[in-house]
């Protein structure tokens, strides 16, 4: 079963060459998103995984701004467990903590609200893809600030030939599917 879903989400990521910019391949997750049993089979599949690797010792899911927040919430809810966001500065109430990272042509900031956990609770970050690693491994840095526990980070796709998974250092990643 688990590989019939599996495929039925890889048979909906289209590929966009040339986007944004000439020499990128683009993997759009759009179509997973738009037929409910893809959708519905990737969440499955991630909480299947997570549960395998971490039976009941996670807390919170951490969705990454702004498409962790899809599968954030539903992965979360499969789970039974809460949701949490990480987001680009400025756009959380109240009191955050904050870190910046490097992006290929500049730097970006992301928070998190400073009561978004007690120190000790255990996390999963979730975003849709990983790429060069830089926006979950802020994410990890501030959970790290906050004193949480970073089981994992997991996201839908990954492409391998950027070598996101290494910046990441010894928190564990899964990805569902990976392209060069």
């Amino acid at each position: 079963m688990a590989d019939s879903e599996l495929q039925l989400v890889a048979r909906r990521i289209r590929s966009f060459p040339d986007f944004p910019i000439p020499g990128v391949l683009f993997r759009d997750i759009s179509p997973v998103l738009k037929d409910p049993t893809s959708f519905r089979a990737s969440i499955s599949l991630l909480a299947n995984h997570l549960k395998k690797a971490h039976g009941g010792r996670i807390d919170y899911i951490a969705g990454l701004d702004s498409r962790g927040f899809l599968f954030g919430p539903s992965l979360a809810q499969e789970l039974g467990l809460g949701c949490i966001l990480i987001r680009k500065r400025g756009k959380l109430p109240g009191p955050t903590v904050c870190t910046s990272y490097a992006l290929e042509y500049g730097k970006a900031e992301l928070e998190i609200q400073r009561d978004a956990l007690e120190p000790g609770q255990k996390v999963v970050v979730v975003d849709d893809l990983l790429a060069t690693g830089g926006t979950m491994c802020a994410a990890c840095k501030l959970l790290g600030q906050l004193q949480a526990e970073v089981l994992e980070c997991v996201s839908l796709v990954e492409l391998t030939s950027l070598k996101g998974r290494e910046k990441l250092g010894a928190v564990p990643f899964f990805s569902l599917l990976q392209y060069e």
